[in-house]
């Protein structure tokens, strides 16, 4: 009986895109086509194979063959690369012109990252996961290169194994990276997507959808989702094509490559794993989403309890030795970039002084580590009189939540505005981290009349110090409104890391230039 209703529902959808066909709006399967269909976009024509490569030898979409190629690519003029360094960077001329290394080189460089399989659309425009295994790829040829060496005592190629190996790895990430924003960049014109089919309950299928529409970067177009006891033909504006029974079905309606189970659904662990031997022959990716969002990855491993893939989710860390190691990268890169920009920061409170009535330095009570206060210093950016004319301008506020924020505030000074576009009266925060109030990276610190209307899980934002940049600043600054600015601090607070710090640290240089949302 359950069957019977799920294929009148599947049917139902597929007169529903019919109607939509004859009205000139495109269905899934349409959706799903024009994923592909990428031809007229210029970025893609970079992308372009010959004709007998681009017809669909293995199944997959042609951008994906396409970009693999790109891939191959890159990795052998970074194994040439690699080479030819090593031969000018060896002053002994112990690199002996062997001619042949020029072929070898390159087929066992594609051969090393095909076993780490580097290769692989999952690990393609998000997360380190794609860099970690070129760089495990290097690691293999530089323990068989050394390995090599050793056994046959080939001298000449000692300098190669030492120089040109780590070069060809160091080549290899910066071509993947290139490629990775060249992928980026045609994601957000909606191009080069995975196909997707959302699989569970209404709510959670709309919230998937949200999530992955704000960030078109991840790559995945919802063409069709599969809802048990839908109550329409569409959620949102996603056509339901099945239900939990006939998702291979629907996969075949909407030429998805990707199934993806919701975190609330009518699968049982035996359902999962059946839908998974039933796309075997589809070549569809099934991914799950667990039901705990905003852990990242080094806090997640998988056990196997009684036969079950279990997640084991590690606490967060908030003491120990690699707080330590925090502190001291944060004090010590601190003092680096206050001794480099000594002559900006006399400059710019020179330029205050001139332009303006009133101290070069601004100094607010902000709430720290533990709800501790300590004294926060900013260049001044606004008249004398900011704090008493506030009142005046609370209707005008254009910020969400507790965040009070003007796009055109009056109160601001000429060179003010240009310092906050550029962020540099951020800068005397550095002292902030030098005496241990703050970290280079972090959640931003809060006034205490903000903090007094936290609800309870905002509180963990105060686990950790405050910090001069964080998500939130990287993702969109002003722009960004206020509960998505708590979800990206919970989450630093929750998986901070010093590759994270870092990770960070670089998008607020790229941030910075662009401006965006600073005002």
């Amino acid at each position: 009986m359950r069957e019977s209703a799920a294929r009148r529902t599947l049917a139902a959808a597929r007169r529903l895109q019919a109607q939509q066909s004859d009205a000139s709006v495109p269905s899934p399967r349409d959706i799903a086509r024009s994923a592909d269909d990428d031809s007229t976009d210029p970025l893609l024509r970079l992308l372009e194979l010959p004709r007998p490569l681009a017809q669909p030898l293995d199944g997959r979409p042609r951008w994906q063959r396409r970009y693999t190629l790109f891939l191959f690519t890159s990795d052998v003029f970074a194994a040439v690369g690699g080479l030819l360094l090593a031969v000018l960077i060896d002053l002994d001329k112990t690199v002996g012109p062997a001619w042949w290394m020029t072929f070898l080189w390159p087929a066992l460089v594609v051969a090393a990252n095909g076993t780490t399989r580097s290769y692989e659309p999952r690990f393609w425009g998000s997360g380190n996961e794609e860099f970690r295994r070129v760089f495990d790829a290097g690691v293999r040829l530089l323990a068989a290169g050394g390995l090599v060496t050793m056994t046959w005592h080939l001298h000449g190629l000692r300098t190669f194994v030492i120089v040109g190996i780590p070069l060809t790895v160091a080549l290899g990430v910066g071509g993947r990276y290139l490629m990775r924003q060249l992928l980026l960049a045609l994601r957000r014109r909606n191009v080069c997507q995975h196909r997707v089919i959302l699989v569970g309950r209404e709510r959670s299928v709309a919230e998937f959808t949200a999530r992955v529409r704000s960030e078109p970067a991840c790559g995945l177009r919802i063409v069709g989702a599969c809802v048990d006891n839908a109550r329409g033909t569409t959620v949102g504006d996603v056509p339901v094509v099945g239900d939990s029974t006939t998702i291979q079905d629907a996969v075949d309606a909407t030429g998805a490559d990707t199934v993806a189970v919701t975190s609330f659904n009518e699968l049982s662990q035996e359902d999962v794993r059946k839908l998974s031997w039933e796309l075997e022959h589809t070549r569809a990716t099934l991914m799950v989403a667990p039901r705990l969002t905003d852990v990242s990855g080094p806090r997640l491993t998988v056990r196997p309890v009684a036969g079950v893939p279990m997640l084991n989710i590690e606490p967060p860390e908030f003491r120990g030795a690699r707080r330590i190691i925090k502190g001291a990268f944060d004090r010590v890169a601190a003092a680096v970039l206050v001794f480099l920009l000594l002559p900006v920061l006399v400059g710019i409170a020179l330029a205050i002084r001139l332009t303006s009535r009133g101290p070069a330095l601004f100094r607010q009570e902000r709430i720290g580590l533990h709800g501790q206060n300590f004294t926060m210093f900013k260049f001044r950016t606004m008249v004398v009189d900011a704090e008493q004319r506030l009142n005046e301008l609370v209707a005008l506020n254009e910020g969400s939540g507790l965040l009070f924020k003007i796009r055109r505030d009056p109160r601001v000074t000429s060179v003010g505005r240009w310092l906050r576009r550029l962020s540099l009266d951020e800068l005397p925060q550095l002292f902030n981290v030098l005496t241990g109030d703050m970290s280079l990276v972090g959640p931003r610190p809060p006034l205490a009349s903000e903090v007094s209307g936290y609800e309870d899980e905002v509180y963990r934002r105060l686990l950790v110090k405050p910090g001069l940049t964080g998500l939130w600043q990287v993702s969109g600054r002003s722009d960004i409104a206020w509960a998505e600015a708590v979800r990206l601090d919970l989450f630093y607070v929750e998986n901070w890391s010093l590759t994270l710090d870092l990770a960070i640290l670089w998008r607020t240089l790229n941030a910075v230039l662009r401006a965006r949302g600073a005002y």
